[in-house]
């Protein structure tokens, strides 16, 4: 079964990016695909480089990346929300005077036709966070 994901929370104020995380890694281990995972609103957040938690802590950022090298896992932030929060692909962030390097290995910045792209794609679409 071909899977995509939506993720619309911040890793660290709810759950949904923990859950959804795992719910990825029991679904690569039965054999389905996951085909992309779209953050959404402030799930954006889970693609920020710079995110340092505690080190006795989980560190969400690093999962991800690992999923995209390990698996070859899609991830993709949602162009208008990274905007609003500050989070820039490189060559926007150049031209603004921002934070180039924002974004952390293995994931992109593109629009939403990429989540409608996904959905239809898709046997079944999975919804995380509000």
């Amino acid at each position: 079964m071909k899977i995509s994901i939506q993720i619309n929370a911040s890793p660290y104020q709810h759950q949904a990016a923990d859950t959804a995380w795992h719910f990825i890694q029991a679904a690569i281990a039965s054999g389905h695909e996951v085909y992309r995972v779209f953050f959404y609103h402030d799930g954006v957040y889970n693609a920020l480089r710079d995110a340092r938690p505690p080190s006795d802590e989980r560190d969400i950022v690093k999962r991800w990346s690992a999923l995209h090298d390990e698996n070859g896992v899609d991830l993709v932030v949602c162009v208008s929300s990274a905007q609003r929060r500050g989070l820039l692909e490189a060559s926007v962030a150049k031209k603004v005077d921002g934070y180039p390097h924002a974004l952390a290995d293995g994931f992109r910045i593109a629009g939403l036709g990429l989540l409608m792209e996904a959905i239809i794609d898709s046997d079944r679409h999975v919804t995380f966070g509000d």
